[in-house]
């Protein structure tokens, strides 16, 4: 038996090696990664509901609210791959029976993206209503950029085959099942 790795061994080695080995990876270089292979974040309709001057919040629970906990983190970062500093985040949704808050702003709230681009909101899964998954709308805005409205989906759902505005580039990433259920997304926006 010869031990000698041979050149010919070692090149195919290492074209295998990266197709077969998974490595963990932390959240700035998922990011990066997110962001090397996608292009800017899907613009969808913010629908009837928004209502501006939200509060400025990274949680939106709050007495009475009630529905399995949500914890959603990611990052905001230019089409060049930059983490986008004190990015605007302004997100609402629907309560567990699927209904808006139209007259106050409960389930509502904007934040700012830290200085590493990154966000975290804490709320609670919402609800399905008649030809709508569940969902979570959103815009996002960098400093004196335009504004990205969207819209975000849990995976899994049943009712996202038969949503007409459910769109496969917008599903978050389940990071932990558990409770609080964890999810993620990472936005990429014009700066």
């Amino acid at each position: 038996m010869n031990d000698r790795i041979t050149r010919r061994f070692f090149l195919s080695a290492s074209i295998v090696l990266p197709l077969t080995v998974d490595l963990p990876l932390d959240a700035s270089a998922q990011a990066a990664a997110t962001c090397s292979t996608a292009k800017s974040t899907r613009p969808e309709t913010g629908g009837p509901n928004f209502k501006p001057r939200s509060p400025e919040r990274q949680s939106l629970l709050e007495p009475g609210i009630e529905g399995r906990r949500l914890i959603l983190t990611g990052s905001v970062m230019t089409t060049g791959c930059r983490p986008i500093a004190r990015a605007l985040l302004d997100f609402w949704h629907a309560n567990p029976a699927g209904q808006y808050d139209n007259t106050g702003f409960r389930l509502r709230g904007h934040q700012y993206a830290n200085s590493e681009g990154s966000y975290q909101l804490e709320t609670i899964v919402p609800g399905p209503y008649a030809g709508r998954t569940r969902h979570i709308h959103v815009k996002v805005q960098a400093p004196g950029g335009t504004v990205l409205t969207s819209q975000l989906y849990f995976p899994g759902e049943p009712a996202n085959v038969r949503d007409g505005l459910f769109a496969r580039e917008l599903l978050m990433t389940m990071i932990d099942s558990t409770d609080p259920l964890q999810m993620q997304f990472d936005f990429v926006v014009v700066a």
